[in-house]
């Protein structure tokens, strides 16, 4: 079975597995790549949340991967607002600043209204059984978060989420399965966050939460080897698609 490792990222391109498909929006019509399962049809849907470098390559990677794995996946342009079609390196430097530029502009609740409303048609597409789950990085990991607060998602992953921890007082609203891997060396969350967000989240039996000591921010990002670290990488997507798995394949 493919994995969420998956093949060499370079060789990940939009035209392999996915198109971009339109999604009719409450404030507007906004664009997504979306990866139907590559050996499944109807298959359960992933929505994967972008980190602040629009949908790029990591993202076409991810989508791309899950499809092989047997879910349709949808990566929506949360920046289309701000910059639509916007796909940023991480690696590079200029190119970066302006991602925290667009970080800075980025509004959450009409994010999660557009996650909402991604979620909401997947669910009538073809290609999907109508169950939706989410994952997702970096700004993403915080927006999976409140995906599963927020919203009407079957389950929810995040990735190394920034300010989480301004957002506990949601926690209540999580009826549904959610995990959250925590970069224990996370230049963008401290300790004392990372402490406040497992502690806050105890009390909710639908949280999971991991801790991976030593590892960065991004560790997950496999077109990045200067944050990838592929042990922790190899053991948090493990998790992830046994959980996937669990909660919208078996359940």
């Amino acid at each position: 079975m493919a994995d969420l490792e998956g093949p060499d990222p370079v060789k990940s391109t939009r035209e392999t597995l996915g198109h971009m498909i339109h999604i009719p929006g409450r404030d507007g019509t906004f664009k997504a790549y979306f990866a139907p399962a590559a050996h499944q049809d109807p298959a359960p849907c992933v929505l994967v949340c972008q980190e602040i470098f629009g949908i790029n390559k990591e993202m076409w990677r991810i989508c791309e991967n899950l499809s092989q794995m047997g879910y349709s996946a949808i990566c929506p342009d949360l920046f289309w607002r701000i910059d639509p079609g916007i796909e940023l390196d991480p690696t590079n430097e200029q190119e970066m600043q302006k991602a925290f530029d667009l970080f800075g502009k980025f509004d959450i609740d009409k994010g999660l209204q557009d996650i909402q409303d991604t979620i909401t048609h997947a669910r009538t597409l073809k290609e999907t059984t109508g169950k939706v789950g989410a994952i997702g990085y970096c700004l993403g990991g915080l927006l999976a978060y409140l995906t599963a607060c927020r919203t009407d998602a079957d389950c929810a992953v995040g990735y190394y989420g920034v300010n989480i921890d301004k957002y506990l007082d949601e926690c209540k609203g999580i009826t549904k399965p959610l995990m959250l891997h925590i970069a224990g060396n996370d230049e963008f969350v401290s300790k004392e966050q990372q402490e406040t967000v497992i502690e806050g989240l105890q009390g909710n039996s639908h949280v999971t939460t991991y801790h991976y000591p030593g590892a960065p921010h991004a560790f997950a990002r496999q077109t990045d080897a200067g944050h990838y670290k592929e042990d922790a990488a190899t053991e948090a997507n493990r998790r992830t698609e046994e959980f996937l798995l669990k909660h919208l394949k078996h359940s």
